[in-house]
C-alpha cells in the first residue's frame, strides 16, 4: 500500500490571500467563474473542426498526401478538445450546470479517453501529489522515461532526451488501446485507493471504447478507398499528433528546469502545504501567447490551473496577475517560461540531467526569481 502523504497545515496566509482577491476579482467584476460567451465560440470552432476534418476525410476524394494531411488536423482537435473542453467539463468548471459538464465530459469518451478514470487520475492524484514520485503517475508513464530524480535509474535512461519526444507521441495510443483497461483493474492508484467501479462506469469505459474504435477505425478502414495500409498510417499519424500535443503540454507544465520533486519524510509529511506545494512543482510557460492559450485551453496558466481548477481556463489570464503579484508578496515561487521554445528546451535540459543519473533538483529560489522578474 502506498505512503499516505500528509501536507502542512503551516503558512496558509498565501492560498487564503490569493482564493480572497480572485474571489473580489469575479464579484467586483461580475463575471461567472465558468464559461463566458467567448469560450462558447471557441466550443463551436472547436467541435466545427472536429467534425469538419472527419467528414472530409471520409468524404472528400483523398490521395495517400491529402489523407495524411487530414488524418494530422483531426489529430490536433481531438487533443484541443480534450485539453480546452473536456478537461474543463471533467474538473465541473465549464459550466455552472452539472448535466452540461456532463454531456461535455462524455465527449472525451467519444474521443477514445475515459471521463470517470481521467477524474481520479488526474482530478484527485496529479492535483495533489504533484511531482511526488509514487504517488503522482502522470511522473511515472513509462520505465524507461526518468521523469524524478528520486526514480530508479537504469542505463537507458541516459539516451532518455533522444527518445522522450517520440514516446510522448504515443501517448494517446496508449491511452485508447491500453491504459483505461489497466487502470480500471489497479487496486491503488498513487495513494488513493480505487473503490469498486460502479457498474455503469464498467458499462460506460466498454461502450465508448466501442463508439471510438468504430468511428475511427471501422468507418475509415470501411468508407476511405486507399490501401489497407495507408489507411493504417493515417491514422497511426492522427495518434502521433495527439499524443506529442497531449504529452508536451504536461511535461512542460511539471518537467522543466526549477520546478521541485518533493520526497515525504518517514512518515508521509510534506514540508510545505498544498498550495505552496504547487507553487514549487508547477510552472507556466508561453503565458504571453494568445495562440498557444487558446488551442491548448490555456493549461500554459498552468499555475492558475492547479490552485484553480474549478474557475474555466477561459479567465486564466485575466488571474494570472493577480496570482502572480501574490505570490511575489509572499516569497513564493512563480515559475514561467516565456515561450513555448525556451520550455522545451528547459525540459530537454532536465531529461539529460536525470538521464545522466542525477538524483538532485535545483529547487527554484524565490528570492532569486524574483530578482529576475
Amino acid at each position: 500500500m502506498s505512503q499516505k502523504i500528509v501536507f502542512a497545515r503551516e503558512k496558509k496566509e498565501f492560498y487564503d490571500t490569493v482564493k480572497q482577491r480572485v474571489n473580489q476579482y469575479f464579484s467586483e467584476n461580475q463575471i461567472s467563474k465558468n464559461a463566458n460567451g467567448k469560450m462558447i465560440l471557441k466550443i463551436i470552432f472547436l467541435y466545427s473542426g472536429l467534425i469538419s476534418s472527419y467528414l472530409a476525410l471520409l468524404l472528400l476524394p483523398q490521395t495517400f498526401l491529402s489523407s495524411l494531411f487530414t488524418w494530422s488536423i483531426l489529430g490536433c482537435f481531438v487533443a484541443f478538445i480534450g485539453m480546452a473542453v473536456c478537461h474543463d467539463a471533467i474538473h465541473g468548471s465549464l459550466f455552472e450546470s452539472k448535466r452540461w459538464n456532463n454531456v461535455f465530459s462524455k465527449t472525451f469518451n467519444i474521443l477514445g479517453a475515459n471521463d470517470y478514470m481521467w477524474s481520479i487520475m488526474h482530478n484527485v492524484v496529479h492535483h495533489t501529489y504533484t511531482n511526488i514520485d509514487g504517488h503522482d503517475e502522470d511522473i511515472e508513464l513509462i520505465s524507461i522515461l526518468r521523469l524524478s530524480p528520486h526514480q530508479e535509474y537504469k542505463p537507458i535512461h541516459r539516451f532518455q532526451h533522444i527518445y522522450a519526444f517520440m514516446l510522448y507521441s504515443l501517448a494517446s495510443l496508449s491511452w485508447v488501446f491500453l491504459k483505461d483497461y489497466r487502470k480500471f483493474r489497479q487496486k491503488e492508484i498513487g495513494s488513493y485507493k480505487v473503490k469498486k467501479h460502479p457498474k455503469k462506469e464498467v458499462f460506460n469505459l466498454f461502450f465508448y471504447k466501442a463508439v471510438y474504435y468504430t468511428l475511427f477505425i471501422v468507418v475509415p478502414f470501411t468508407v476511405l478507398q486507399l490501401p489497407i495500409w495507408q489507411i493504417f498510417v493515417g491514422f497511426v499519424l492522427m495518434h502521433l499528433c495527439e499524443g506529442l500535443l497531449l504529452g508536451l503540454t504536461f511535461v512542460l507544465a511539471h518537467e522543466v528546469e526549477g520546478t521541485d520533486f518533493p520526497v515525504p519524510t518517514e512518515n508521509g509529511s510534506i514540508e510545505n502545504n498544498w498550495a505552496i506545494h504547487q507553487m514549487y512543482t508547477t510552472a507556466n510557460f508561453a503565458p504571453g501567447s494568445r495562440l498557444v492559450s487558446f488551442f491548448v485551453g490555456e493549461l500554459n496558466h498552468q499555475i492558475e490551473h492547479h490552485l484553480f481548477p474549478r474557475i474555466c481556463h477561459i479567465h486564466y489570464a485575466d488571474i494570472a496577475p493577480i496570482v502572480r503579484n501574490t505570490a511575489k508578496e509572499f516569497n513564493v515561487p512563480y515559475i514561467s517560461q516565456p515561450t513555448t521554445a525556451s520550455a522545451i528546451a528547459s525540459h530537454y535540459r532536465l531529461l539529460k540531467q536525470f538521464g545522466a543519473g542525477s538524483t538532485e533538483v535545483e529547487v527554484v529560489n524565490p528570492l532569486e526569481l524574483w530578482k529576475q522578474a
